[in-house]
């Protein structure tokens, strides 16, 4: 499914040319000089400029967003719901998945899981128990991997602050982009806005971040300007076999406290932020059978009281809300913010 962006390339064109703006790695680099970017961020990241190319087909179908740079017929590809880790494990005999593409998101704690939820097999994050972080311990996973050219950019904050946010707005957003308000885009829009909007946790601070700027603002200002953001990485150009990864070390990050900031499904970079006191991160080492060797960065939410019961991890794990911390792997395309 494609459609026309005319309207949002005029407006990167005019906001260019119209002023010296900074580009976001500009800003990463003046903001946080001593942070070197993830490469899941550098990959979100257009340094190229605005003004040389025209984008003129953008669609959010089954592959994710698709942007055509050039002439019609001549497209390019940008897919936003295969990224991440795709993450198979057995808890008491049975492989178990969580899904993170259209439907409910694993990552909103407030959540109630269906059943077919237990069933599905997405791109997932594996929920797990912290005393599973240990030398030798085994995991079964699939670590899903897309071509940088092909995920949604960044767009410069004056562009994206120039956009339509609201789900109030959402017939002008479909307006915008050309979409039908009964399609699977529509659809896909929508849901990230509503997360977007909906209250979060109690005690928890959360925020959308609309381009790269605001990310490092809200995080900056939550943590402080020494802070530093990792992803998880794995060392393979192509996606992986679902196969047995090993466990050769678990580092804790000193910090008791992160901002953690998902990808979510739209038009361009949208990442949904939030911040949390009562979690712990680990940069996980893992080996797989066929040689892959990954760094994967691992939340623990160390209170879990206020999820709602039916949450899928509490389905997954047999533990109840509140009584062990709850830890899971992040996909390549998520960031965690920490101080240091």
């Amino acid at each position: 499914m494609k459609f026309s962006l005319v309207h949002v390339s005029t407006l990167l064109s005019l906001a260019l040319l119209g002023c010296h703006a900074v580009t976001p790695d500009v800003y990463w680099k003046s903001m946080l000089p001593n942070s070197p970017m993830p490469k899941s961020v550098k990959d979100l990241v257009h340094t190229a400029g605005w003004t040389d190319e025209k984008y003129t087909m953008v669609g959010v179908g089954s592959r994710g967003v698709e942007v055509g740079a050039g002439t019609p017929g001549d497209q390019t590809d940008v897919g936003v719901g295969r990224g991440g880790v795709a993450v198979h494990t057995t808890h008491r005999g049975k492989p178990v998945c969580v899904g993170v593409h259209p439907g409910p998101d694993p990552f909103n704690y407030l959540y109630a899981a269906s059943a077919d939820q237990l069933k599905d097999d997405p791109n997932v994050a594996l929920f797990f128990l912290e005393n599973d972080l240990h030398h030798g311990k085994e995991m079964k996973l699939h670590f899903t991997k897309v071509d940088p050219t092909q995920k949604p950019n960044f767009l410069p904050r004056q562009i994206a602050d120039s956009i339509p946010f609201s789900s109030n707005k959402l017939p002008q957003i479909y307006n915008k982009f050309s979409i039908k308000p009964d399609s699977l885009e529509a659809e896909i829009m929508k849901q990230t806005l509503t997360q977007c909007e909906s209250k979060g946790i109690k005690g928890e601070e959360k925020y959308c971040a609309t381009s790269l700027e605001s990310m490092v603002d809200f995080s900056t200002t939550k943590l402080g300007k020494k802070v530093k953001a990792i992803s998880t990485e794995v060392n393979v150009k192509e996606s992986t076999p679902l196969q047995k990864y090993t466990i050769e070390g678990a580092k804790k990050l000193v910090a008791d406290r992160a901002v953690v900031c998902h990808k979510k499904n739209y038009a361009y970079a949208v990442f949904y932020c939030h911040k949390t006191v009562s979690t712990r991160a680990y940069v996980v080492s893992l080996v797989g059978e066929d040689g892959t060797k990954a760094k994967a960065v691992a939340v623990c939410h160390t209170d879990t009281s206020k999820w709602n019961p039916k949450h899928l991890a509490f389905q997954v794990l047999k533990v109840k809300p509140g009584s062990v911390p709850v830890c899971h792997f992040l996909p390549e395309d998520h960031v965690v913010w920490v101080p240091y």
